[in-house]
């Protein structure tokens, strides 16, 4: 069955795929299917509403079933900022360099300890006849003073746990710990059990 992923990020279009295709799930965007889906507008109060909002609306493009994921990064002193504007933080179109800049910026005198900071990432899955499935995930740790690592993307050059930056992981290691791949698998077993029951 072919389940259209609300993204045009591959990164995300490819973990995403990573967990459909052992329940026998093909994940294609709207250019696989040679459709340009309507922009949304986030506006929701939470990761789950943005991620239903999105979800939502490929489903009611494309008729088929649709998943979404709405994730950020939350900053204890800075009152859970950027959260649900972790795109925008730096204004329209800037670049990850831009968005690291303002945060670090931001934090410039808040001392080691008071640092804190959580990704988090929330997954919803819409299907045709209404019905709608959900999964988060959380990862904690802290920002750095300066970006370090090559890898990843956003703000994974700054966010550290257990001892290194996103950024400084291999997709392997990043996806054990990260947000993402938390959702992920707590998404897969939603899923599953969803799929089971209609057997």
């Amino acid at each position: 069955m072919r389940y259209i992923v609300a993204t045009h990020n591959n990164k995300k279009l490819n973990e995403l795929s990573r967990i459909l295709v052992p329940l026998g799930i093909e994940a294609v965007t709207d250019r696989d299917l040679g459709l340009s889906l309507p922009e949304v507008e986030e506006n929701g109060a939470t990761f789950e509403e943005n991620a239903f909002l999105k979800a939502d609306s490929a489903c009611r493009a494309t008729g088929l079933p649709a998943i979404a994921d709405d994730s950020g990064l939350c900053v204890d002193a800075l009152d859970g900022a950027p959260g649900l504007y972790s795109a925008r933080f730096a204004g329209e179109g800037a670049t990850d360099a831009e968005k690291i800049e303002k945060l670090l910026t931001a934090l410039e005198d808040v001392p080691e300890e008071k640092r804190t900071a959580r990704f988090v990432s929330a997954i919803c899955c819409v299907f045709p006849d209404g019905k709608t499935l959900y999964a988060r995930g959380e990862c904690e740790g802290a920002i750095a003073f300066a970006p370090s690592g090559e890898g990843g993307f956003g703000y994974d050059p700054v966010f550290v746990t257990d001892g290194n930056s996103f950024a400084q992981m291999t997709a392997e290691e990043k996806d054990a710990v990260s947000h993402r791949g938390r959702s992920l698998r707590a998404f897969s077993k939603v899923l599953e059990t969803y799929l089971q029951q209609g057997e």
